[in-house]
């Protein structure tokens, strides 16, 4: 019995020692993986509504981007109303995220989001839309990925202008000056304001005189730019208008479908009527295949979608955003620029995926 109980007492004491020795290596595990096994990276984006044709793109160059970089990231639908992406992020704090990444709906709506994010020493990086100068100040934990929209603007003129040199008779009435109608954005976004204006000063640069002879918000919107052209097929008449010029490749896929329907763009040279836009969607270069649409300005979806996820996990991490961390060059400690390329019919393939 004596024996039985010795045994007994030596069995108890290695078991012990064994769960003690494991309990050591369970922790040097999470030593030598910094103690952030329980606070892996979530990423909480709010896009401004899903079905906007680019900021699909977008969507998906941070969920790839997310995946190869082992972070998490959801997404969620703020279906073009400032106050739903507002509760969104309300939300994505509640739930805990450890970075924001916003394209707001309403760019001057940025100070209370920055406010909720500054309360909670979250990093938010804003994409797209460029907050405003003083919100972008007020926090030193916010950056902004984008595109200067002046770039892209002066690119989509300059397609027109190579345009008209190289087809004279593009010019109806023959009196030097390129008639224009234009589709734009929605009022106040800057992409709106900047590419309705360089993209004629790019135009009137390449010596070209301009006139106006319309121009109105479709809000981005093909539906709306379809029904817009027409009324200004209706208020002008198709023997004036000499060229299209909007401001995302959306709505110049409605142009189209207005031009389409009176038998412009169909494949008819004494029928057509150059059409510009941004963004060089999928739908926009195989226009271009097709030869309705001239031209467009690649907005790069793809590097900044990987810039924002990138910035994201680096702030996440506390690491400094630089160079070499982003992977992108970072201007004035806050701001990462894509830049635009112009798109036309000698190099569009490259672009069709």
């Amino acid at each position: 019995m004596k024996r039985f109980k010795g045994l007994l007492t030596i069995v108890m004491s290695a078991v012990i020692i064994a769960g003690a020795m494991a309990g050591c290596s369970s922790k040097g595990n999470d030593s030598s993986s910094g103690g952030k096994k329980d606070s892996k990276v979530l990423i909480g984006s709010a896009i401004y509504k899903f079905d906007d044709t680019f900021m699909t793109g977008v969507r998906g160059a941070m969920e790839g981007q997310a995946k190869d970089k082992g972070t998490d990231i959801e997404l969620v639908d703020s279906q073009n109303k400032q106050p739903t992406q507002n509760e969104q992020v309300d939300t994505f704090i509640t739930k805990g995220v450890t970075a924001l990444a916003i394209n707001p709906v309403d760019r001057t709506a940025a100070g209370p989001i920055i406010e909720k994010a500054k309360a909670k020493k979250l990093p938010i990086v804003f994409l797209n839309r460029e907050p405003e100068k003083a919100d972008m100040n007020s926090y030193d934990k916010v950056w902004y990925v984008g595109a200067k929209a002046e770039q892209s603007g002066t690119q989509s003129g300059e397609i027109l202008v190579d345009y008209f040199k190289a087809h004279p008779e593009a010019d109806k009435n023959k009196d030097g000056v390129i008639q224009y109608v234009m589709l734009q954005g929605e009022p106040g976004h800057q992409d709106a304001t900047l590419r309705t204006e360089y993209s004629i000063k790019a135009i009137e640069a390449g010596g070209f005189k301009t006139q106006k002879l319309a121009a109105d918000t479709a809000m981005w919107d093909k539906a709306k730019a379809t029904d817009l052209m027409k009324a200004f097929i209706t208020g002008q008449g198709l023997d004036k208008i000499e060229a299209v010029l909007a401001n995302n490749d959306d709505m110049a896929l409605g142009a189209i479908e207005a031009l389409k329907a009176e038998g412009y763009n169909k494949g008819d040279a004494s029928k057509y009527i150059p059409v510009v836009g941004v963004d060089a969607t999928a739908p926009a270069l195989q226009a271009m295949k097709e030869g309705s649409l001239l031209g467009t300005v690649l907005n790069d979806a793809e590097n900044q979608g990987k810039a924002t996820v990138n910035i994201a996990l680096a702030a996440a991490e506390g690491k400094e955003i630089n160079e070499a961390n982003v992977g992108y060059p970072v201007t004035d400690g806050k701001y990462v620029w894509i830049n635009y390329v112009k798109v036309t019919q000698e190099n569009y393939k490259s672009y069709i995926k």
